[in-house]
C-alpha cells in the first residue's frame, strides 16, 4: 500500500487530508497526518479577542473533529524529515515513510530573536497578538488601562495575514472611541514597508483611512531592540519610538523542523514551484501555504486556492501526467476598518487589488476597495465558513483563479 503523508494539521494539512481522502482509493493509499498539537486555531479570530468581540472559545476546536474517516492521525513532534530516503523520523524514534509527501507545516512568530522582545514587560506592556496567549494578555490589559502612547510594529516581513496588523490599528481606533477615551490614546502604526500595505492601491486606501482616524504612520522602520526599561523600540538606523503599550508583530519563520532537515531557505520557508506547488528540490514532496516561499500572501484565503490546485496536481503525478494546475497567487482579504465596516481586496501574483464588485461583476454583493458594512458581515460570516465548509474541503462558490470580471482598472 501506497502513503499519503501530510506533515501539518492546520487550514492546509487539514483541507488536504480531506480532499485526498474523497479521492484516493482506501485499499490503495493510506493517508497520514502527523502534528503536535491536537487543538485547531482559528487565527483570524486572534485580532477580535483584545476588543472583547472573541473569547477563547470561540477560536479553538479539536483537531479530531475535522478529521475524516480513514486518515490516521498522529500526535507527536516531528524530529527530522528525510527527504532523500523518503521518511521522517518522530522524537520519539518513529519512522514513517511515505511515498508522498505534503509539508503545510505553517509560519511561527520568533519574538525572542528581536533583543529585548521579550524582556520583562513581555505580556504586561509589550504584547503580540499571533497567539492566543497574546490576544489574550492584551485583552486583559486594555480591560484596565488608562490610555498613553500606543505603538503597532511589525518587526520585518513576511508575516501571517499581511492586514491584520492594519486591522488592528482601525480596531483600537474604533474600541478607545466607543469608550471614550481617544483623545488620550496616541496611536503610531510603524511598519518596515514604504507605504501602508505592500499593493499602491490597497496602500493608498489603507494609507487614507490612517490618516482620516489620526493614526501616525510610520514606514521604512526595521526593529534593531526594544528597551524594556526606557519602554523605546529602536530601529537599525538608530530612531527611537516610545510607547507605553507595545503591540508587536515578531519576526515570523517556518516550522523548526525545515530547519533541521535542511529544507528551508534562510526564513525556514520550503523552495517550491509557485505555480504547481511542487517542491524545487524533491519532485514527491509538495508544499502547501505559510510553509512555502512563495511570493504571495501568508493567509487563509491563499491556502484555500491552493488546495483546489494542489488537489488537482497531486492527482496528475499519480497517474504520471503533465501538471494541469497552476496557482496563480489569487488570495482575498476582508479588512475590519472599524465601527461595524470592513473593505474587501482580491489580487493576485500580477494583478494588485482594484475597485469593482465581488464575486459577481456588477452584483457584488461586496464591494472591493471600498468600506462598508456588508463587507464586515462577510468577515465575521466568514469563521462559520472556516468550520463547517472550508476546513472539510468542501467546494465553494468562488472561483480558484482570479477573474479580472466586475473589476475596474481606472
Amino acid at each position: 500500500m501506497k502513503r499519503l503523508l501530510i506533515l501539518g494539521a492546520g487550514t492546509g494539512g487539514t483541507i488536504m487530508a480531506n480532499k485526498m481522502r474523497k479521492e484516493l482509493s482506501r485499499e490503495e493509499w493510506k493517508i497520514t497526518l502527523v502534528d503536535k498539537e491536537k487543538t485547531h486555531y482559528y487565527q483570524p479570530g486572534f485580532l477580535f479577542i483584545p476588543f472583547g468581540y472573541y473569547k477563547k472559545e470561540d477560536v479553538i476546536k479539536p483537531k479530531q473533529n475535522f478529521m475524516p474517516a480513514g486518515v490516521e492521525i498522529i500526535y507527536h513532534n516531528i524530529e527530522k524529515i528525510e527527504a532523500g530516503e523518503n521518511k521522517i523520523l518522530l522524537e520519539n524514534g518513529e519512522v514513517i515513510t511515505y511515498d508522498i509527501l505534503i509539508i503545510a507545516t505553517g509560519t511561527r512568530i520568533n519574538p525572542e530573536e528581536t533583543p529585548g522582545l521579550q524582556g520583562e514587560l513581555w505580556h504586561k506592556k509589550i504584547f503580540d497578538f499571533y497567539t492566543v496567549e497574546g490576544a489574550l494578555a492584551l485583552s486583559n490589559f486594555f480591560k484596565s488601562w488608562e490610555g498613553g502612547e500606543l505603538v503597532i510594529n511589525v518587526a520585518d516581513n513576511p508575516i501571517k495575514c499581511p492586514v491584520a496588523p492594519l486591522e488592528f490599528a482601525f480596531f483600537a481606533d474604533a474600541f478607545f472611541t466607543e469608550r471614550g477615551m481617544r483623545d488620550k490614546v496616541s496611536i503610531t502604526f510603524v511598519t518596515p514597508l514604504s507605504g501602508a500595505f505592500t499593493k499602491p492601491r490597497a496602500s493608498k486606501l489603507l494609507g487614507g483611512l490612517l490618516e482620516e482616524k489620526n493614526i501616525n504612520l510610520v514606514t521604512d522602520y526595521f526593529l534593531g531592540e526594544v528597551d524594556n526599561d526606557k519602554q523605546v523600540i529602536t530601529d537599525f538606523g538608530g530612531r527611537e519610538i516610545k510607547f507605553d503599550c507595545l503591540v508587536s508583530i515578531p519576526l515570523h519563520s517556518g516550522a523548526e523542523v525545515i530547519e533541521k532537515s535542511g529544507l528551508g531557505d534562510d526564513f525556514g520557508f520550503v523552495p517550491a514551484d509557485k505555480h504547481t506547488l511542487q517542491s524545487k528540490a524533491h519532485e514527491n514532496i509538495f508544499v502547501i501555504g505559510d510553509a512555502g516561499n512563495f511570493p504571495t500572501s501568508k493567509a487563509g484565503s491563499v491556502v484555500h486556492f491552493m488546495a483546489d490546485i494542489l488537489h488537482e496536481n497531486l492527482m496528475c503525478y499519480i497517474e504520471g501526467r503533465q501538471f494541469t494546475g497552476k496557482y496563480d497567487g489569487h488570495s482575498n482579504c476582508f479588512i475590519e476598518t472599524g465601527h461595524g465596516k470592513g473593505a474587501l481586496i482580491d489580487f493576485n501574483y500580477d494583478t494588485e487589488p482594484l475597485p469593482g464588485f465581488y464575486p459577481l461583476p456588477g452584483i457584488g454583493p461586496l464591494g472591493l476597495l471600498k468600506q462598508s458594512r456588508l463587507n464586515h458581515y462577510g468577515k465575521l460570516f466568514f469563521r462559520w465558513i472556516y468550520w463547517h465548509i472550508l476546513l472539510r474541503g468542501k467546494e465553494m462558490p468562488i472561483d480558484t483563479e482570479m477573474t479580472m470580471a466586475g473589476k475596474k482598472l481606472d
